[in-house]
């Protein structure tokens, strides 16, 4: 580790990313001032408490708090560097930016000559080049970098965030880095910020291509998880148990296979490849064909819901539907682009049976899910699957891994994750 020479930073947008880089710049002797809109979210911070949940995270961010290393605050502050941390929804076949833009745009006041600005927001490519240029025009005064000037008095650049939720203050440190600056000078200067707490390599390039590492990675995750999708359906089709053929395949030693699932969610692999077909329409078939084959696959797991509805509707009974997990993923309480919360929201929607839904991660029904009366939150597996008629694993939480299949005698089960197969 070099010394710090960043003595003070500024991070917008308290979330999944921000909030532990916050924290791990934090307890590396750096003053963090970290911004959010939510006004109760940055109270809970400056309590030392945390509005997410991820392995270590609430200790770390107390300990921040209790020696004075962070305080949370709705408007950005003077700080010899920023962070940008915000979202960057989908939308009608676009990246909504308006975050971005937002966030560029409460840290223009406060910014000086020799001032670093960090993109880490997972962007198309030329977003961060759009920043500069609106930065350069709320600041006049300040020269803001290009790509045919090296000289400038604010420093900019873009550097994705690739952890895996569940291990992100490990992987926040250990994990090589991508930096892209606008000029080979701002990827000096985000080194020197990355390197107050990374152990991995820095790995320097320019601007455009370090926006495009992060999609590509993510893209080429979904279009793995959708080979294995279509693949599932292909078997289903055929009479052949997936998970069984795909172990029998990955023994070739040049060939892994993913695993299938319901579909694919969260903010980065269910996301990130349309900022590619946005960007390049007619070049990203195949990345185009890959989304649209993990977006469906929700909708065929409905039809295989509905279908055992029919069945059991036919011989009188009103069924009960038991749903197990919502997460996008297992383990993590985040629902964002979550294909089993779409499942269940669409199968309340029917109002053909009483859905009892189940997720370790929430205490209240998330979503849309609260506005249905023939909804039930359960929170004892055991007895929830004792009164289901049918039931559907759609996120292999650990919490389920002891539920043992001879609970299941006489039900209908409709397996995504391979957990009883």
């Amino acid at each position: 580790m070099s010394d710090v020479k960043l003595k003070a930073i500024c991070v917008v947008g308290l979330g999944y990313i921000g909030l532990p880089t916050a924290v791990v710049l934090a307890s590396r002797g750096v003053s963090i001032v970290g911004v959010d809109v939510s006004e109760a979210v940055v109270a809970k911070i400056n309590r030392g408490q945390v509005h997410i949940v991820e392995p270590d995270l609430d200790a770390v961010t107390a300990r921040a708090v209790q020696v004075g290393k962070l305080h949370a605050a709705t408007k950005p502050a003077p700080a010899d560097a920023f962070i940008i941390a915000v979202p960057t929804p989908f939308h009608d076949g676009k990246a909504d930016l308006s975050y971005v833009e937002a966030a560029a745009a409460s840290i223009a006041p406060v910014l000086k000559r020799g001032d670093l600005v960090v993109l880490e927001s997972t962007s198309p490519p030329g977003t961060t080049e759009r920043m500069a240029a609106q930065l350069a025009a709320l600041r006049p005064d300040l020269r803001m970098p290009t790509s045919d000037v090296e000289d400038c008095d604010v420093h900019i650049a873009y550097c994705p965030e690739r952890v895996l939720p569940g291990r992100v203050l490990v992987e926040l440190v250990e994990n090589d880095r991508v930096i892209g600056g606008i000029t080979v000078k701002c990827s000096a200067r985000a080194e020197e910020l990355y390197r107050i707490f990374c152990t991995g390599s820095l790995l320097k390039t320019n601007v455009r291509t370090a926006e495009m590492c992060k999609l590509t990675e993510n893209s080429f995750r979904d279009v793995g998880i959708a080979f294995a999708n279509e693949l599932s359906i292909v078997c289903d089709k055929l009479g052949i148990n997936v998970w069984e053929l795909i172990r029998l395949a990955n023994h070739h030693p040049r060939v892994n296979i993913l695993q299938p699932g319901p579909g694919v969610g969260g903010h980065c692999i269910a996301v990130d490849p349309w900022f590619i077909v946005e960007a390049a329409p007619q070049e990203s078939r195949l990345i185009r064909t890959a989304r649209e084959v993990n977006d469906g696959k929700p909708s065929y797991v409905l039809e295989k819901i509905k279908t055992a509805i029919a069945g059991a509707r036919s011989v009188g009974a009103y069924p009960k539907v038991l749903t197990l997990g919502l997460a996008f993923k297992p383990d993590v309480d985040d629902f964002r682009e979550s294909p089993a919360l779409e499942i269940a929201e669409e199968v309340a929607r029917w109002n053909l049976c009483e859905l009892l839904v189940s997720e370790p991660f929430a205490e209240l029904l998330p979503g849309k899910l609260a506005t249905h009366k023939n909804v039930r939150m359960v929170h004892d597996v055991a007895q929830a699957i004792a009164e289901a008629h049918i039931v559907v694993m759609l996120v292999n939480h650990r919490a389920y891994n002891e539920i043992a299949p001879a609970e299941l005698n006489g039900k209908v089960v409709i397996d995504t994750r391979g957990v009883w197969s």
